[in-house]
């Protein structure tokens, strides 16, 4: 926890319950309830939606839908429902996609964080491809320090593919990590850290940048 981020927390809760009460976009309303209680509260939310994922299918049809709202205590009526439903349904196959989804509510990112995310992706990038792979970490990343490689329990390139494993869409491990995932990855830790200053920071301590 960062100095700080209790009392940001409530004040974003403050401050998301405050603009509640004027916007009538039915996205931006389900944002601002979720953020009304806490950074923590989109993953919420997608927890909710997991659990109800019965079928595994990582998606949801209007009733399941309509479920997790409720589960969650969400105040919002079957019109608005059915608005915010028909925005993700881009194909109109009657079922979201809740990843996409999440990645939507989240609150976008000022453009001083996305140059500091696209700088450790390009440190990372060594060939210049747009895509993280296990040739690009041989070049910049030390896996003779990991302490499974030591116990030999692993390959190098093991610990590689752990690495990306990280950063990949969960459902999606292909050992490759595209500028988007390593973005949508990072959106979610920058909904929990108030300032951009403290953000910067963490990257460029986390980097070596």
């Amino acid at each position: 926890q960062m100095p700080g981020t209790a009392r940001h927390d409530r004040e974003m809760a403050i401050q998301a319950k405050r603009n509640l009460s004027k916007t009538t976009d039915p996205v931006e309303r389900l944002r601002l309830q979720c953020l009304a209680r806490g950074s923590a509260g989109i993953k919420g939310l997608g927890r909710v939606f997991r659990i109800m994922d019965d079928d595994n299918s990582r998606t949801l049809d209007f009733k399941e839908f309509v479920k997790g709202l409720n589960d969650y205590a969400m105040m919002i009526d079957k019109e608005e429902a059915q608005e915010i439903f028909r925005i993700f349904d881009k194909d109109g196959s009657g079922t979201i996609d809740f990843d996409e989804f999440l990645v939507t509510l989240r609150p976008p990112m000022s453009n001083a964080r996305k140059e500091i995310i696209m700088q450790a992706f390009r440190k990372l990038d060594k060939t210049g491809d747009g895509v993280i792979t296990i040739e690009d970490l041989r070049g910049v990343y030390n896996a003779k320090h990991h302490p499974k490689y030591q116990n030999g329990d692993w390959t190098e390139d093991q610990v590689f593919k752990a690495f990306l494993d990280n950063f990949d869409s969960p459902y999606d491990k292909d050992g490759k990590v595209t500028t988007e995932e390593f973005m949508n990855y990072y959106a979610g830790v920058s909904a929990s850290i108030d300032t951009d200053v403290y953000f910067i920071i963490m990257m460029k301590n986390a980097w070596k940048l």
